[in-house]
């Protein structure tokens, strides 16, 4: 991949397409989201170690999915369940940095007691941090933040007066991360269907038409090679 000089410290990915896949191949509805799972996301965390990207995001299950068939739901569940048995000791192993986005504890709880081990594990791990947004939603995920800060605020632990973007932001399910500068949604719709509301703010948006089961880390590099053409304002 040709390089440039503007290069983004942190990529998220909406991944969109997996049912339509699912159904383009005559499978089942699940099929799509177990072929990311075991085909797709590792090679595209690989692609982001050997560019050097620092930051890594992946929105895989919003908090309107649970509206979902139950059949499919459950599938969903069950290839998480494998994920954090297979998908996340090879990342570890990899020096990858976990973090979790959304309400965790909403998912069964060996889900969710598992997600967050993986989170613990990984904590000093430092060649890349990958998060993956799990029951999020852009609205709750400010909501929560409102609340934790309204917390402090009753406990005098802070005071409204000094609140800031800088401080709001560390009431965040991101604290401590940059905000996106490139934001990929696969699957050709162009939106963000409330992805990182706070932080999406001055994102470059990509919309390939791609859909996730077929994203490659050949198809990442044509991403990144957009996000390097573009100007970056952020306002001014």
């Amino acid at each position: 991949m040709k390089q440039y000089s503007n290069f983004p410290r942190h990529v998220a990915i909406i991944m969109d397409g997996n049912r339509r896949w699912a159904r383009q191949h005559k499978l089942s509805a699940v099929s799509g989201h177990d072929y990311v799972v075991e085909r797709v996301l590792e090679p595209l965390v690989d692609r982001a170690i050997a560019l050097g990207i620092p930051f890594l995001t992946f929105w895989a299950f919003s908090s309107e999915n649970w509206g979902r068939n139950r059949r499919e739901v459950q599938g969903i569940l069950n290839i998480f369940r494998k994920g954090l048995q297979r998908s996340a000791k090879r990342l570890f192993e990899k020096g990858v940095r976990l973090r979790i986005l959304g309400e965790i504890d909403k998912f069964p709880s060996d889900i969710s007691v598992a997600a967050k081990g993986w989170v613990e594990k990984s904590k000093s791990n430092r060649r890349i941090t990958v998060s993956f947004a799990l029951n999020y939603g852009g609205r709750d995920e400010l909501l929560r933040a409102i609340n934790k800060l309204l917390q402090q605020v009753q406990s005098s632990k802070f005071k409204v007066q000094s609140l800031d973007e800088e401080r709001f932001s560390s009431f965040l399910d991101t604290a401590g991360m940059p905000d996106p500068d490139l934001i990929i949604r696969t699957g050709g719709e162009q939106r963000l269907s409330g992805f990182m509301p706070w932080q999406s703010i001055y994102s470059e948006l990509y919309f390939p038409e791609t859909l996730m089961p077929d994203f490659t880390p050949e198809n990442f590099d044509k991403a990144l090679v957009e996000y390097q053409r573009r100007q970056r304002r952020f306002g001014r």
